[in-house]
């Protein structure tokens, strides 16, 4: 740790075991040329034969160590400069399937995990007047929309038309059931229990939701569970179920609304921000949702049995 960078977005650098003369801030570049190298041996050797290739970054996460490349580009901070590395990444797989020619026969998704780090997000506000959490409640580790809300961006020309917007409800384990569509594989009964394909809804075939209702938890587990179904969300807990906005770091971060109701219901469609709590006004449509959440955990399931059709 002694070798690299110490600022403000240089935590969460655990110390383990690593490879002698291994270029830590070049981490992302080493494995940009490995995927290069995966699909350009492929694409030659095999051209016919279709591909998965799943490309994980370490930007944006913690620590941001940029290569030297970007380092000082965004004017923006070593975070800065970690954003526009990762968009350069994106960039560079991109063209590496358009010159083989296969770039819209593929289904290139992008996506991530959870909301942004809390203290990236107080550096960031404070340095730089940019909030990657904004305009939700919340950030990683929450149970507020701040702590879920994610990409996902999908580019398939053969499927899905440019600029399209689709407004499913939709976890990553849906990725499973889709991919699995696509393919024509019908999934276990004993797997992905709580997947739903989204292929109807990228055909145009339909308009209405591929999943019924959308469970979340914040980092305290089955403690901190909310479900969402239709435009209304329910919090099974008080507060955010996951980070102290007492603590020094987020004190003068608190949400602007942070009651101490037991349970909460937003309507996500006219309060997206999760301002105003309905709880006490709609205490009927707060117990059919928490019914619906005790009923899914006791199942263990949300999609049904025999449901998985190719």
């Amino acid at each position: 740790k002694s070798t690299l960078p110490g600022h403000a977005w240089s935590h969460d650098c655990r110390a383990g075991l690593i490879a002698p003369n291994f270029p830590m801030e070049s981490i992302d570049q080493v494995f940009l040329q490995q995927s290069k190298r995966i699909l350009k041996e492929h694409l030659q050797e095999h051209p016919e034969q279709p591909f998965f290739l799943y490309h994980a970054t370490q930007a944006v996460h913690l620590p941001s160590f940029p290569s030297s490349r970007f380092q000082g580009r965004s004017q923006c901070g070593p975070h800065g400069d970690f954003l526009m590395e990762l968009d350069d990444i994106i960039g560079q797989l991109t063209e590496t399937l358009r010159q083989h020619g296969v770039l819209d026969n593929t289904l290139f998704i992008f996506t991530s995990d959870n909301g942004p780090e809390t203290s990236t997000v107080v550096n960031m506000r404070t340095e730089y007047n940019h909030d990657g959490a904004g305009p939700w409640r919340g950030l990683k580790r929450d149970n507020w929309e701040g702590g879920h809300r994610v990409p996902l961006l999908l580019r398939w020309p053969a499927v899905i038309g440019p600029g399209s917007r689709y407004t499913q409800h939709v976890s990553l384990t849906d990725l499973v059931a889709t991919i699995a569509q696509i393919l024509a594989v019908k999934l276990p009964e004993d797997a992905a229990e709580d997947s739903f394909s989204l292929l109807p809804a990228l055909q145009g075939r339909t308009e209405t939701q591929c999943r019924p209702w959308l469970i979340t938890q914040a980092f305290r587990g089955r403690q901190t569970l909310s479900i969402r179904r239709g435009q209304w969300k329910y919090l099974d807990h008080a507060g955010s179920g996951g980070n102290n906005y007492d603590s020094e770091l987020l004190r003068n971060h608190r949400p602007a609304t942070n009651d101490t109701a037991l349970s909460q219901l937003y309507n996500l469609q006219d309060d997206p921000r999760e301002t105003t709590n309905s709880i006490t006004q709609l205490p009927a449509l707060a117990s059919e949702l928490k019914l619906l959440l005790q009923n899914t955990l006791e199942s263990g399931r949300s999609r049904p049995a025999g449901s998985a059709t190719p």
